[in-house]
């Protein structure tokens, strides 16, 4: 990695490092007293085991101009390699705690190990360092080859990618020690939000640099999706967290808004990051990946865009649905929940155009199961985008809200779309990232496809019974007008559907340890042809999938 840096690069490599050293000695040394200090110190001894690393290759030959014409795929491995990693840590903590649910004593007699603690773990896990990690390697894959430009540098790659799972080794280790601002999706704390807008500017302006060297002279419609899901996310990420630290040697802060603004700031942060972190970046995967592995046109490249904008426009107003029957101005909660519904039309237009984007490559879905994940994939996408929709509907919502309905209807898009999309983009792209003909086992392929999607099945239709019975036991009134259920009764009769959420969560962790056994072995076993460039670089030149990336129309 070092050695493919210019002398110039690893001087500022050298200056990243050594700044970043001294903010950990800053926090250890104020925060000798509170938690920030352990993540101080955490900061300084990364920081030094990257400056001896640094200067340990140093003195390296400079890598040969001839990179310049050569695709740069180093930092998406490693990108990939992290996204596994966090993967496999999240479904882990995910089922430990699903069990936990189910039988209580499933703990330890310590506060770290409490479902209040370990539930952050398991989310940020699995959304920001499994589907944060894949985006950001997949983004830097599409960007290339559909611009035909290589990354215009070799440093700012690997800054985003080791900044951005800095930041996720800080917010996980975090939780545990009770560091959290309790906000939904964006508990982490003061200095690890900072980092975290340093890092994504570094990552768009990249993106914008890649894409300003194209020589294509038509940006591809899945740079689009990628690029609103980084704007957008910015722009969440910083009004949601503008918050007061306590003082620079305490982790705790206080966020600036308060009460009923509060709410709202939080859902139109929390409804956006899941229209733009696990919707718009999985559709710029979606639309690059499915046909290209298919090999197959897009159906209709105007209907992908019609259906960007539609997105974009309609997602921004949808938040408020998360507050119907509270103290948010019901004109507010009725625009969230008008907005909820139109979104039916550019999420379905999007699900359709990948389903008509397979028609007459039916016997390929039969019998590749990459293509298969991506499939099932685009499935789960139309459901749970109807489901969406139909659950923002005030009366149905308040059937729904506050039960295991809202469970079921988040993992239905967390495994059934973010997931499955996922798997079947890093399949398809894993065994020419190693230059190998295919995946070291297709029929472990093969394994996880069905091990993932039976334990999706099992997982989401174990909380929508249970969260209907959930929502009808906590309505239901006997003769004199009273409630019929306590709240323990309904939880007595969640039990089942608890141990059954648990067995599908174990089932899709099982194909998680299987795609990753996969993985490892593709690349352990990669052998690279001699006619290749210099490490980490793939000709720019001979785009096999061209043809794929031409509409229809």
């Amino acid at each position: 990695m070092i050695g493919q840096l210019s002398r110039g690069e690893r001087q500022t490599a050298l200056l990243i490092l050594v700044a970043l050293a001294l903010c950990g000695l800053v926090f250890a040394i104020a925060g000798k007293d509170d938690p920030i200090g352990v993540h101080g110190a955490m900061i300084l001894v990364l920081s030094v085991i990257g400056v001896f690393a640094v200067i340990g290759h140093y003195y390296d030959p400079e890598p040969s101009e001839d990179r310049l014409g050569e695709y740069y795929d180093d930092p998406i491995r490693a990108g990939i390699g992290f996204s596994i990693f966090w993967l496999i840590i999240g479904l882990t903590v995910g089922d430990w705690i699903a069990w936990m649910l189910a039988y209580p004593n499933f703990t330890f007699d310590a506060a770290w190990s409490t479902f209040g603690r370990l539930r952050p773990v398991h989310t940020s896990c699995v959304i920001f360092g499994f589907g944060g990690n894949a985006l950001i390697a997949t983004s830097f894959h599409v960007m290339q080859r559909t611009s035909r430009a290589r990354l215009p540098d070799q440093l700012t790659p690997w800054f985003v990618v080791l900044g951005y799972n800095l930041f996720c080794f800080l917010a996980i280790t975090g939780y545990p020690m009770g560091i959290t601002k309790s906000k939904e999706y964006a508990e982490p704390e003061w200095y690890a939000d900072i980092w975290l807008v340093i890092v994504w500017v570094a990552y768009f302006i990249l993106y914008l640099r890649t894409l300003a060297r194209r020589r294509e002279s038509h940006i591809y419609v899945a740079n689009w999706y990628y690029m609103a899901f980084i704007l957008v996310m910015a722009m969440l990420h910083i009004v949601n967290n503008l918050a007061v630290p306590v003082s620079l040697g305490h982790a705790k802060s206080y966020v600036i808004w308060a009460g009923v603004q509060d709410a709202m700031t939080q859902w139109w942060y929390g409804h956006n990051a899941v229209a733009f972190f696990l919707t718009s970046g999985f559709l710029g995967m979606m639309y690059y990946y499915l046909p290209t592995r298919a090999k197959r046109p897009l159906y209709s490249y105007r209907m992908s865009i019609i259906s960007f904008w539609g997105i974009v426009f309609f997602y921004l107003w949808a938040g408020s649905h998360h507050l119907h029957y509270t103290a948010l101005p019901q004109w507010v909660q009725t625009l969230g929940m008008t907005f909820s519904v139109m979104l039916l039309v550019p999420s379905w237009a999007s699900a359709g155009n990948a389903l008509m984007t397979l028609n007459g490559a039916w016997d390929k879905v039969r019998d590749d199961a990459t293509l298969r994940f991506m499939f099932v994939a685009a499935v789960f996408y139309g459901i749970t985008t109807f489901e969406g929709s139909f659950i923002a509907i005030r009366p149905v919502n308040a059937l729904s809200h506050y039960t295991d309905w809202t469970i079921g209807h988040v993992h239905a898009g967390a495994l059934g779309w973010v997931a499955m999309i996922s798997f079947g983009a890093i399949y398809a792209l894993v065994p020419s990232l190693w230059k190998r003909k295919e995946m070291y086992s297709p029929g472990l392929v093969e394994a996880h496809f069905w091990l993932a999607l039976s334990g999706t099945t099992v997982y989401v239709i174990a909380m929508w019974n249970s969260g209907i019975i959930q929502g009808l036991m906590w309505r239901t009134y006997n003769e004199s007008g009273t409630l019929e259920y306590s709240f323990v009764d309904s939880l007595i009769a969640m039990h089942p559907y608890y141990i059954a959420r648990a067995i599908g969560g174990l089932l899709f962790l099982s194909g998680g340890i299987v795609g990753a056994y996969n993985i490892w072995m593709t690349a352990r076993g990669a052998r690279r042809p001699a006619q290749q460039g210099a490490a980490g670089y793939t000709p720019v030149v001979g785009l096999v999938d061209e043809p794929a990336l031409r509409p229809a129309e």
